[in-house]
């Protein structure tokens, strides 16, 4: 499991106001991991980090179009969907303390999501979720849409 936190002191203060606005929570969590998904689900579009930098390519062995010898049962056709199911394992869940978002593992070893966000000595990192892994910081981008929500709750009438 990875852990993002969204602990600036704006983030938080914004919440602490919230918390003392609403008995249920959950409803913004849930707000913020749709939007927060979202935001991945279009990293794969653009094929760019969460601070906007693009994917390293395929390194030249892998890359067809370079004579390289990527599986002949790929069927995604993006840097990281290789077999086409990656994407399609992202998702959300939300209580009234927390939202994870993240990509179920198929079987227990699947372990590509984190070799794509982390890099590893043969594979450079592509990050899809942090802006820096590790300290586990979100990009600007990522933390003005989680205060976008929480200001959205915050402007609804009591």
């Amino acid at each position: 499991m990875i852990t993002i936190e969204a602990n600036t002191p704006t983030v938080l203060q914004a919440l602490r106001e919230l918390e003392q606005r609403m008995t249920d929570m959950t409803p913004v969590m849930r707000n913020i991991g749709q939007r927060l998904e979202s935001r991945v689900r279009a990293r794969f579009e653009t094929e760019t980090d969460p601070l906007g930098n693009a994917w390293a390519p395929w390194a030249a062995s892998y890359d067809p179009a370079q004579g390289g010898n990527r599986p002949s049962n790929a069927r995604g056709t993006t840097l990281l969907d290789l077999h086409g199911d990656m994407l399609g394992d992202l998702s959300h869940s939300a209580d009234a303390t927390s939202v994870t978002i993240g990509f179920a593992a198929g079987d227990d070893d699947n372990q590509y999501p984190a070799y794509h966000e982390f890099g590893t000595r043969k594979m450079p990192r592509r990050g899809m979720l942090f802006a820096n892994p590790d300290t586990g910081q979100l990009a600007p981008d990522d933390e003005a849409e989680i205060l976008d929500v929480i200001q959205d709750f915050l402007s609804q009438p009591l």
